[in-house]
């Protein structure tokens, strides 16, 4: 039996499937919906900012940590600091977290691509396609979870060049015909271009009465922040673990580019299929504009599904269509966030000398996110009394524990990614020093420029904003007053460029 870690088959494939981990329900849910409740073109300003000058220099150095030690996260961050060693685990742990709600979500898309089926044909039972019927069966929320990490476990289990590489090779260029056939219709209704409006004309969102106010500056950077590191799939281990089955002539620059540039666009257009639809949708049906839903998983199984019904005959076809595209967005995610798990096990277990079947490490891991998810499964967001507030008796703060979706979302999202992103920042920039990560990044023939951008952004520009970011991201799920935003990012700095002082010295 050999324990091979895997390698891609080409760097398309490699692309493919970096772009695949980074498109997920991030771009097809996520950015429409948080772009809805932060103020549309304000949003989307801080967003592009920050994917600039923190999503692409994150990138680079989490793929070039991952191809220069050969190891997963944990092993990776062990290999190349004292001070943060311990780092991977939060880059594990993340992943985790985001899995036990991931895969409850990519079931409902499952179930949305058979209800659309079904009435296609006609003859779709009295309120099956009700998502408050969905969400608070038991019986049919587990039953798609398990559909969902069945296809997941096959397709990791197949191997990273056999299953996760062939797979995206398939799946995205089929994503990206679905979403384009998807706008063409969005766009064809009528009083769609008030959802473009709310998207690209600043202040319209408010002057259009979708909104009241102009949207606070310390929430839309908290949510533009968490949405771009949950949407380019940063600071969740899965960059370094993809990047360790990188060769060495493949370029990080252009690769990180490339992945940015795709993943932000497919964000871009997710919005313009799903934004104008759901406006134009509720003014056709006389909903005053500031009360139709832009946010939450209603925003894509309710308002979206109500589209396609009142599209008529072709109704059911358009959400067919769209429920496949998203369920496929939701399995290249998964599937990078389970490999992250397993390549940990598969090298742990070559550091020991022994063989391990990636089968069976992969069942093992699958297990154990079913065992959690059963819960966030049965929980139906917050409807079912199975919420962290009811069973542990704590009060509801906002939302972030008014169901189990937003707990495991809190943490991971809100806390892990942000705090693990400006660590590793702290760590290149200030422990062990940018030129490590330049020297693998080399390879690669980066330009004087880069490199020189590179260690400003990655010194200076990232833990800063990381900071802002964590902060905003806390007060956004906690509650607090924009003084304590500020009070709070100065803490987070000073502690943190201390412990890089302190571990450049011990060095």
């Amino acid at each position: 039996m050999e324990n091979q870690r895997g390698s891609w088959g080409s760097n398309i494939g490699f692309l493919l499937a970096a772009v695949g981990s980074a498109v997920g329900l991030g771009n097809i849910w996520g950015f429409p919906f948080k772009m809805g409740k932060s103020g549309g073109f304000t949003f989307l300003l801080v967003y592009l900012f920050l994917a600039i000058f923190v999503g692409l220099i994150i990138m680079c150095a989490e793929l070039a940590l991952g191809r220069k030690t050969r190891k997963a996260p944990i092993a990776a961050y062990q290999a190349v600091s004292k001070k943060f060693k311990w780092l991977g685990w939060l880059a594990v742990l993340s992943p985790f977290l985001i899995m036990t709600f991931y895969s409850v979500l990519g079931g409902y898309c499952i179930y949305y691509i058979i209800i659309n089926l079904i009435g296609i044909f006609g003859g779709m039972p009295e309120g099956m396609s009700s998502f408050v019927n969905m969400i608070t069966s038991i019986p049919i929320s587990i039953g798609i979870l398990l559909a969902f990490m069945v296809i997941c476990f096959f397709i990791v289990a197949g191997g990273v060049d056999s299953g996760i590489e062939k797979f995206n090779k398939i799946g995205m260029p089929a994503l990206f015909v679905m979403l384009v056939i998807i706008i063409i219709r969005s766009l064809t209704l009528p009083n769609a271009v008030e959802g473009l409006k709310f998207m690209f004309v600043p202040g319209y969102a408010v002057k259009g009465g979708f909104i009241e106010s102009a949207p606070n500056l310390v929430a839309v950077l908290g949510t533009a922040g968490g949405q771009m590191f949950f949407s380019l799939s940063l600071a969740m281990g899965a960059m370094i673990t993809y990047g360790s089955y990188l060769g060495k002539e493949e370029n990080l620059v252009k690769n990180s580019g490339i992945i940015v540039f795709a993943d932000t666009l497919v964000a871009l257009l997710a919005g313009v299929a799903v934004i104008p639809a759901a406006v134009a949708n509720g003014i056709n049906n006389g909903i005053p504009v500031n009360e139709i839903s832009l946010g939450g998983p209603k925003l894509l199984f309710v308002t979206l599904q109500d589209v396609f019904h009142n599209m008529g005959a072709l109704g059911g076809v358009f959400g067919v269509i769209f429920y496949i595209l998203v369920l496929i967005a939701a399995i290249s995610s998964a599937i990078s966030l389970m490999e992250v798990l397993s390549a940990h096990f598969i090298d742990k277990a070559a550091e020991q000398g022994k063989t391990v079947s990636r089968k069976k490490v992969v069942m093992i891991v699958s297990v154990v996110i079913t065992a959690i998810a059963l819960l966030v499964a049965a929980d139906g967001l917050g409807s079912n009394g199975f919420s962290p507030a009811e069973i542990f008796g704590s009060a509801k703060v906002l939302d972030w524990n008014d169901c189990w979706l937003d707990f495991f979302d809190c943490w991971s999202e809100g806390i892990m990614m942000p705090l693990g992103a400006m660590l590793m920042a702290v760590m290149i920039g200030w422990e062990i020093g940018p030129q490590l990560t330049l020297d693998e990044v080399a390879h690669g023939d980066p330009s004087e420029a880069f490199k020189k951008f590179f260690t400003f952004c990655i010194k200076f520009i990232v833990p800063v904003v990381m900071a802002f970011v964590l902060a905003g991201q806390m007060i956004g799920f906690f509650g607090g007053h924009d003084v304590l935003f500020y009070i709070v990012s100065a803490v987070i700095l000073a502690v943190f460029w201390v412990f890089a002082a302190l571990g450049k010295k011990e060095a």
